[in-house]
């Protein structure tokens, strides 16, 4: 029973500033390579697929050049990146986490790999902690709405190929931020996978900061 892993790179860092964090360093190794590192210690992980910005194409190949890591174009959003990654994926089940998240543990890749295959379809969560206001468009609170059923949404998240697939054909064209909401649009149950407040997504410098504290 083998698993892909999709590592989505296609974004242009525009949050960031001048350069692509996936290529900043922290210690020797870019945040690309430690947010794939953990992963290469699973043997039931058997392709590896990078869909990556047109303008970092290069400088992927040369990172991963002595390994058997895919490089392709991605495309002008997430959800067209992952379906076009989902193009080479042949295994029946198939990893996707976001490449500017180098804090990912074993731990939680081997959680994943167990429960997607009891569930078809699982994403990495975190409980919220903060307070959630909602607030209308001149700016007033409305109502403070009720966390203990709020969980804020991390990766890795986990599929069964063809149910991925399947909701990626179907919801062509769109622009969904994550791939859990594409089936949850279609009704198809998405279960949680308990994450961690370290796995941060890197989009500003004092994100970068944060990850080289713990790494």
């Amino acid at each position: 029973m083998g698993f892909s892993l999709i590592i989505t790179a296609g974004g242009t860092s525009s949050r960031y500033g001048n350069k692509n964090k996936l290529l900043e360093k922290i210690d020797s190794k870019t945040v690309i390579e430690h947010s794939l590192e953990p992963f290469k210690s699973f043997e039931d992980i058997k392709e590896i697929i990078i869909p990556a910005n047109i303008s970092a194409i290069e400088n992927f190949k040369e990172l991963f050049a002595d390994t058997k890591v895919i490089i392709i174009e991605g495309g002008e959003t997430r959800q067209e990146s992952v379906c076009k990654a989902l193009e080479y994926v042949k295994e029946e089940y198939v990893i996707i986490h976001d490449g500017a998240r180098p804090l990912i543990t074993k731990e939680i890749i081997k959680n994943i790999i167990e429960s997607v295959q009891k569930f078809d379809a699982v994403s990495v969560m975190t409980k919220t902690t903060d307070t959630i206001k909602e607030v209308d468009e001149t700016g007033k609170i409305i109502r403070t709405i009720d966390r203990s059923m709020l969980y804020n949404t991390q990766t890795p998240q986990a599929f069964k190929t063809e149910l991925i697939k399947f909701a990626h054909e179907k919801l062509k064209n769109k622009n969904y931020t994550d791939d859990s909401s594409m089936l949850e649009e279609l009704n198809i149950p998405v279960y949680i996978v308990e994450g961690s407040y370290k796995n941060i997504k890197i989009t500003s410098k004092s994100d970068l900061d944060f990850a080289k504290l713990y790494i």
